[in-house]
């Protein structure tokens, strides 16, 4: 133990990574402390959509559809090489939502979110529109309307790289122990040892009312664990457009285009009461998204069919709320009274979209008791690591990387280019030939790119790398994804 860190965050998912960014940003000496990999549970197993949540509009929660349109453009500026627009296409299904009703929702989904680059929402003849081909015979019209897809694991590792960038302290495989109040500070046990804080924050997701326990405090809301599936299989459609799909429940499911070969499809709403490691689909999840698929595509999938599924739990606030689908996906901000000593600030629920909000946030509240965070908010306009070229620059980045580095596929060029954005050069520096990248492992992953996402980005496993630093656990056959792990072993 030594020195004492101004901001301790226990929890490296995307609100707690969010957090750190924002404060190292301001100045303050901060502290990340993360039990497993960064983005290791709720933060890589969303939907991978930077979103408004149009049906969350049923529910009457217009002030966070607002937020959350608000930051879609807001995001895409700061790291325009892991988000990216992408047209959705609702179809209209007699029986279910009524189309006026559709077109309302869309309505206010346009108009109270501050849309500015963004193409509106337009009503579209399903025989006229590529999104129509793959469906079964008898939908006609549909809505389209913009949305933004995320890579998500990707989002929380670039905001722990930037918060370290601004000296910021990230340590992941560094699970809690205890936590106490001192006069002035906290006191942090760790499985290696000790640290010393002068303020503590919670966002440790869905095991937040755990870490609340263990730091002494007392519950101020009640939350609902809900689980969330989805399964990929080979791709349905080969169009660029997402579908918005509703189902007789009331529930809703999306079809998106995934890494280029594949449709993610998801996603459900089960409450959890199990653990919170290992989470995983069950069977009756993924036949229910086989059997929704089934009701809208011409082609037909069954369980067999699904080359990939996860699932993650939603930390949402309990609001009384009948179906998990319904409950709020707002979040809520506790600060701990100042007489109770250093300050605890305690993180419940939130959603991808609204991270950045959420922290800027949370620090403003804390900066009221710790003057080091007392500098401008400022997170809104600074790029993300290799986020600093235009919002619409990411096809001659990839042709730039095509140029200068003639060996790469245009497939992987598309990937890196889209993963690193311009901190790329940071790993293929001067290379001509594939040779200079040292040892392949398949799928165009190179012994220079494993290094740099050890070095730089904290993968210490095949799984880091394969599922939440790449997605290409997808195409790694078994040999390879051990002579991957035997690499990083030797490097352990």
């Amino acid at each position: 133990m030594s020195g004492i860190f101004d901001l301790a965050i226990i929890g490296g998912g995307v609100n707690g990574a969010g957090i750190a960014r924002d404060a190292a940003g301001r100045g303050a000496k901060v502290l990340l402390l993360e039990a497993r990999d960064l983005a290791s549970g709720t933060s890589s197993a969303s939907t991978k959509l930077i979103h408004g949540g149009l049906r969350y509009l049923e529910h009457y929660e217009f002030g966070l559809v607002h937020e959350a349109l608000g930051e879609r453009e807001a995001l895409w500026r700061i790291a325009p090489h892991i988000i990216r627009p992408m047209r959705f296409v609702l179809p209209y299904t007699r029986g279910l939502r009524p189309a006026w009703l559709l077109r309302l929702g869309l309505f206010l989904y346009d108009h109270i979110g501050g849309r500015k680059r963004l193409p509106a929402t337009d009503t579209v003849k399903l025989a006229n529109h590529p999104a129509g081909g793959p469906l079964k015979p008898g939908f006609r019209i549909g809505f389209e309307y913009s949305d933004g897809w995320v890579d998500d694991a990707r989002l929380v590792v670039l905001n722990a790289m930037d918060a370290a960038a601004r000296g910021a302290e990230v340590l992941t495989r560094m699970p809690v122990v205890s936590a106490r109040r001192e006069s002035d500070h906290w006191l942090i046990e760790t499985a290696t040892g000790w640290f010393r804080s002068r303020a503590l924050v919670n966002a440790a997701g869905p095991a937040v009312l755990d870490v609340l326990k263990l730091a002494g405090g007392k519950p101020h809301y009640g939350m609902r664990l809900v689980r969330g599936s989805h399964i990929v299989v080979s791709k349905l459609f080969d169009h660029p457009y997402a579908y918005f799909f509703q189902l007789p429940d009331g529930r809703i499911f999306f079809a998106i285009p995934y890494e280029r070969d594949f449709t993610l499809i998801g996603t459900t709403d089960a409450d959890h009461t199990g653990p919170l490691t290992d989470i995983s689909a069950s069977a009756a999840e993924i036949e229910y998204l086989c059997e929704g698929v089934n009701r809208y595509f011409a082609r037909q999938i069954t369980p067999d069919d699904v080359v990939w599924s996860y699932a993650g739990v939603r930390p949402l606030i309990d609001d009384g709320s009948g179906k998990p689908e319904a409950a709020t996906r707002g979040y809520r901000l506790e600060l701990s009274d100042i007489g109770a000593g250093p300050s605890l600030l305690t993180v419940y629920g939130g959603k991808i979209t609204t991270y950045r909000h959420l922290g800027d946030e949370a620090v403003d509240m804390l900066a009221e008791r710790l003057p080091a965070l007392a500098g401008p908010a400022w997170t809104k306009s600074e790029p993300l690591p290799g986020g600093d070229f235009p919002v619409d620059g990411a096809q001659a980045l990839q042709a730039e990387l095509r140029e200068s580095f003639p060996f790469l596929e245009e497939n992987d060029a598309e990937r890196i280019a889209r993963a690193y954005g311009t901190r790329v050069y940071a790993w293929l520096g001067t290379a001509r030939v594939r040779g200079d990248l040292g040892k392949s492992f398949g799928w165009g992953l190179s012994e220079a790119e494993v290094d740099y996402l050890a070095r730089a980005e904290w993968a210490h496993t095949a799984e880091d790398i394969l599922w939440r630093r790449t997605k290409l656990g997808l195409r790694f056959g078994v040999g390879q994804k051990d002579a991957l792990a035997r690499y990083l072993d030797r490097g352990a």
